[in-house]
């Protein structure tokens, strides 16, 4: 049973795994909600202006590991077929000595959506999953800034491990601080 697979939806927010079926209009819409989390501030791993080109090269990067299994990528809509207004992804490890951990990566809301629990709503589901693969630790970085969404983890009862100095730098090229998280996930809970 593919515990990935489907749409949950709650409060007319529909949360869905891309895969296979996802559609051109898919894979612009998340180039669009990368670019637009960039110019917004989102230290995401990109620096502001961010080329079109080099977000499409980053969803096909990522497009092309969801066959092996070990990358999720949940996306969240107002409604089923609707425009996407946030994503988040799943990176599980391969390594035998990993493959209880895995890494939360790219929690993205279009500035137009934030402040709504929609992010909530793709952490959650981000934990379903992985609870249901048997994972028992998540972890994941974000910038320690204003930009960063420590306090957002915070509430979601991520712990905080420290972060590093100098880490990554903001889309504007400064250096900024990371913030490392992790939660540890009860079995099936």
């Amino acid at each position: 049973m593919n515990t990935d697979a489907g749409k949950t939806e709650k409060g007319g927010i529909v949360i869905e795994a891309l895969g296979a079926g996802a559609t051109e209009r898919d894979w612009a819409e998340l180039a669009e909600l990368l670019t637009a989390c960039v110019e917004g501030g989102a230290s995401i791993g990109f620096l502001a202006p961010l080329l079109r080109a080099e977000a499409d090269a980053y969803w096909l990067k990522i497009a092309g590991d969801l066959p092996g299994g070990f990358r999720v990528l949940l996306v969240a809509r107002a409604t089923a077929g609707g425009t996407i207004m946030g994503s988040a992804q799943l990176s599980c490890e391969a390594k035998a000595n990993g493959r209880h951990r895995g890494e939360v990566q790219k929690v993205m809301m279009h500035p137009a959506y934030r402040r709504r629990g929609i992010a909530a709503r793709l952490m959650a589901e981000i934990e379903r999953i992985a609870r249901a693969r048997g994972l028992t630790l998540l972890f994941l970085d974000t910038s320690d800034s204003h930009a960063g969404a420590r306090e957002f983890y915070e509430r979601l009862s991520y712990v905080y491990a420290g972060g590093i100095p100098n880490y990554a730098l903001d889309p504007h090229g400064t250096p900024e601080k990371n913030a490392i998280f992790y939660k540890t996930l009860a079995p099936g809970g």
